[in-house]
C-alpha cells in the first residue's frame, strides 16, 4: 500500500524515565512500514532510560530533537504528510514549533491524559515530557522555538492535570476536553475545518489496551480515538504524532498493543 505519508522513527533518548517507549515505537514503527510499504527515516541512536530532571534531560536530547525538527521540515519540502512514532511527548518539543510555523492556521489536536503545560516554575515531577505545549506555546524557552498559539490547541481526553497547569492552560485560552466531552462531533465543532496536526499520547486510552509509563484510569477506548480520526477530513491532517507506547508490559502482549495502534492509524488512510 502507498501513501502520502512520510515515516519518522525517533529512536533517541528524549527525557525517557523508563526503556519501554524506545522500543514500543521501533515496533510500531515496524509495523506502520509495512502497511505502507515505505522505510522510516530514523532519528537518533537508544540510550538506557534515566530518573533526570528537565534541566539534564533537555540539552542531552538537544541532537535528537534537532534532527525530529529536519526530517519533519523534509517530509514537508517533499509534499507528504508527517507521520511520527515518537518514544516520549518530549520529542515534541521539536516538531510543534515547526508545525506553528509551516502551518500557523493549524489546529493541534493533543490527545492525551495529561495537559503537559507545566513550566520550569509549576513543575512538580521535573519531567521533560510535561512542559511540551508550554515550550511550543512560548511560556518557557527550551532553546528548539515556539510560535504555536495555545488558543488553537485542544487537549483531548485530558483529565491528569495539576493545579497550577489548569490556571495557565485556561489562562492561556487552550481548550481543555474530559474524556467524556471528547465526543468527534465536539472535536469536529471546535476544528471548524480548519487543517490539523494529531499527536497522540497513548496513556490518554482506559489503562490496559496499550501500555503507557503512566497509567490513568477513566479514559478513552481505542474506538473512541478511531473515532475521531474517522470524523476528521483526510485532506485537513498535517501530521500525526504517536508517542509513549511502552513496550514489555507483560499484562498487555506487544502483538496486540501494536495491531491496536496501527488499526486506530488506519482511521486517517480512508
Amino acid at each position: 500500500m502507498s501513501s502520502a505519508f512520510s515515516l519518522i522513527l525517533s529512536q533517541g533518548r528524549v527525557a525517557d524515565r523508563t526503556d519501554g517507549a524506545l522500543v514500543g515505537a521501533r515496533l510500531v514503527a515496524d509495523a506502520l512500514s509495512a502497511l505502507l510499504g515505505a522505510a522510516p527515516v530514523v532519528v537518533g541512536s537508544p540510550e538506557p532510560s534515566r530518573q533526570d530532571d528537565w534541566a539534564e534531560a533537555l540539552p542531552a536530547a538537544s541532537e535528537t530533537l534537532h534532527g525530529l525538527r529536519g526530517a519533519v521540515e523534509s517530509a514537508i519540502a517533499a509534499g507528504t504528510t508527517p507521520l511520527l512514532v515518537t518514544n516520549t511527548c518530549a520529542a515534541s518539543l521539536g516538531t510543534l514549533p515547526t508545525v506553528a510555523a509551516q502551518y500557523p492556521d493549524a489546529v493541534v489536536l493533543w490527545i492525551d491524559a495529561h495537559g503537559d503545560f507545566n513550566t520550569p516554575d509549576t513543575t512538580e515531577s521535573g519531567y521533560l515530557g510535561g512542559m511540551v505545549l508550554a515550550a511550543a506555546c512560548g511560556l518557557w524557552d527550551s532553546g528548539h522555538g515556539a510560535g504555536l498559539d495555545p488558543r488553537q490547541v485542544i487537549v483531548v481526553g485530558g483529565r491528569d492535570i495539576d493545579p497550577a497547569e489548569a490556571e495557565l492552560l485556561e489562562e492561556n485560552g487552550v481548550t481543555v476536553l474530559s474524556p467524556a466531552e471528547s465526543t468527534p462531533e465536539r472535536v469536529s465543532e471546535l476544528v471548524a475545518g480548519r487543517p490539523v496536526w494529531i499527536h497522540v499520547d497513548w496513556d490518554v486510552l482506559e489503562p490496559g489496551y496499550i501500555p503507557a509509563a503512566y497509567r490513568v484510569g477513566d479514559g478513552l477506548l481505542p474506538h473512541q480515538v478511531a473515532a475521531l480520526f474517522a470524523a476528521l477530513p483526510v485532506e485537513s491532517v498535517r501530521g500525526v504524532e504517536l508517542a509513549e507506547f511502552e513496550a514489555g508490559d507483560a499484562e498487555v502482549p506487544e502483538r496486540v498493543s501494536v495491531e491496536l495502534i496501527v488499526e486506530t492509524f488506519q482511521h486517517l488512510l480512508r
